[in-house]
């Protein structure tokens, strides 16, 4: 949307603002029904969260889903559907804007700086992060890579090539071969 575009629908919108624990919030109901809430800094003004959420086709409302900053830790006065999560060793990708500059975090990324490569790709209008690390040295192919969209939620799929799934196959016959003995208190016990 260019720049313009979406200052005209900003204005269009309903707002509600308040400051609250050193940030200003400030909540947009637009026309069409979608609603944004963003957080700045009270202070210097940065924006810290952006999340939409829309309707569903029934009219319940959606999840919230962040476009900017990051989620709400878990038992930080939310309930909701933090009790299955995933690993905390993943790498984590996130949008967090500067008054100054667009920002992308990869939190998680063990290893050190001169291990990535970070360029834009003029040609297909992209910032492309690479890594020399050669833990993949299969070829990719692109027949095996996929995508849908669903839930406000892209989708990319890339099959397990053959070679992948023989391995994980190998792997889980081993850990077959691993006894476990039941303690008399239930605990499992590993030998």
């Amino acid at each position: 949307m260019a720049v313009t575009g979406w200052l005209e629908s900003l204005r269009a919108a309903e707002k509600t603002a308040l400051l609250q624990d050193g940030r200003r919030k400030v909540h947009y109901l637009f026309p069409d029904g979608k609603e944004m809430a963003e957080e700045y800094d009270e202070k210097t003004s940065e924006l810290l969260v952006r999340k939409w959420r829309v309707k569903s086709a029934l009219g319940a409302l959606g999840q919230w889903q962040i476009e900017v900053g990051e989620p709400a830790l878990p038992g930080a006065g939310s309930l909701g559907p933090e009790l299955i999560t995933e690993s905390n060793s993943n790498p984590i990708f996130m949008r967090k804007d500067t008054k100054m500059s667009f920002q992308w975090r990869i939190r998680n990324l063990s290893y050190p700086k001169d291990v990535y490569s970070v360029c834009v790709d003029q040609k297909e209008r992209c910032v492309v992060v690479r890594t020399t690390n050669k833990k993949y040295q299969l070829p990719l192919d692109d027949s095996s890579l996929s995508f849908a969209h669903a839930n406000c939620t892209l989708i990319i799929s890339y099959q397990k090539p053959k070679e992948v799934l023989v391995a994980e196959s190998n792997l889980q016959k081993e850990l077959k071969k691993v006894k476990t003995a039941h303690s008399s208190d239930g605990d499992c016990k590993t030998q």
